[in-house]
């Protein structure tokens, strides 16, 4: 299958498309590498240095003898995307382009204006690209299961069956957004879905947990093949950064009391459901929704699980939560759409966790301790903490 990874210079593209390569896949990755100017701005690289794309990809085919294909340019430059598709004619593309940080969204209204209009009009000239080429081009988009907020009830996998005053239909589940950056996921999945039953594309929408880990089998190869590993409060995911801070000596800095409850996913989880989603395409004119996320824990348990692992001493410091959000709420999601089609989870474990320690261990002189405190504030527009 011909596969475009959109985004593929970054944390979860790069892999994707090397586990993609690796399996058989014709491969091409595009990138404009805003995400290495974000870096600069904000003060704080990679724990774990990162070869630029040209070497990346000239290291892969070394080790491998497979090449994948670059393109360098932005989804909103319309003519930049409609002569991708033209020139590499893909039978899937997987979608991760997009401004991913809900902290980088609050900083002021210049970053919440980016945000929105990076994603939005990036996906819908994607997705108009898609319709005037090639309509029957699968598109794997990237969301987020922050989409959702916590409601009170369970969340379903992107629908729900809903009775009202005695008649039923089936609507796209209702969703409350915590950021102007998971709003805009909310914005792409609504768009995407009614390009799926106007025009009649074919799409998955993965609504993504936070993701933990730095290694696939792949990346493992060659230092030159390594995938970011993202540390900041900005940046960093809650685990990757938890296992940072615990060897560095840093208190572990959960918000508030930590009660609050995220999905999950490992990042090998990760490149295996975005193979399956594309080896089991969405039908013409359906917008299909996966939850993709292996189980689910609290932050505190999270950073508990962290500390418990950690051969040393490892503290817990409780912060003023930066974030507007329910500290304690009911968290049911189903997820098993992706296990029917054949995932087989790796579960979070002290392996793992241990793995993730000897990888800071080895790279810890490179952390930034400032930058592990959080600076943005979601109650006032442009404060920093």
């Amino acid at each position: 299958m011909r596969v475009l990874v959109l985004g593929g210079d970054g944390y979860l593209g790069w892999p994707t498309a090397l586990y993609l390569s690796q399996a058989g896949h014709d491969v091409a990755v595009a990138d404009n590498f805003v995400r290495r100017q974000y870096d600069f701005e904000l003060g704080a690289d990679s724990l774990v240095p990162i070869e630029s794309l040209q070497v990346r990809v000239e290291t892969w085919r070394q080790v491998t003898g497979k090449s994948i294909e670059t393109f360098i340019g932005d989804l909103c430059d319309a003519e930049f995307t409609y002569q991708m598709i033209k020139d590499f004619r893909p039978e899937a593309v997987v979608h991760f382009a997009e401004q991913r940080a809900a902290p980088y969204s609050m900083i002021d209204r210049k970053h919440a204006v980016y945000t929105q209009v990076n994603n939005v009009v990036g996906t819908l000239n994607l997705l108009y690209a898609i319709k005037e080429i090639d309509p029957d081009i699968h598109l794997v988009k990237l969301g987020t299961m922050g989409e959702y907020g916590t409601p009170n009830i369970d969340i379903e996998e992107g629908w729900l069956e809903l009775e009202y005053k005695g008649r039923k239909d089936r609507v796209l589940y209702p969703k409350r957004p915590g950021s102007f950056y998971h709003l805009s996921k909310v914005h792409d999945s609504h768009n995407i879905e009614f390009a799926c039953r106007i025009w009649g594309l074919r799409a998955t929408d993965l609504n993504q947990g936070v993701v933990y880990g730095q290694q696939t089998a792949e990346t493992a190869l060659d230092d030159r093949l390594a995938t970011r590993f993202d540390y900041d409060a900005v940046f960093g995911t809650v685990l990757n950064r938890f296992v940072i801070q615990a060897v560095l000596g840093h208190p572990l800095t959960v918000y508030g009391s930590g009660g609050q409850t995220r999905g999950i996913i490992d990042i090998r989880d990760t490149v295996r459901c975005i193979e399956l989603a594309c080896d089991n395409p969405a039908d013409p004119g359906e917008f299909r929704v996966f939850n993709q996320m292996t189980e689910s824990m609290s932050v505190l348990d999270i950073a508990n699980t962290v500390a418990e692992a950690f051969p040393g001493t490892a503290t817990i410091d409780h912060l003023d939560n930066p974030r507007v959000e329910f500290e304690k709420h009911y968290y049911n999601v189903t997820h098993t759409a992706l296990v029917e089609l054949g995932l087989k989870p790796h579960l979070l474990s002290d392996t793992l966790i241990t793995s993730l320690f000897d990888i800071a261990k080895r790279y810890g002189d490179r952390a930034n301790l400032e930058a592990m405190r959080p600076r943005v504030n979601w109650r006032g527009a442009g404060e920093r903490r």
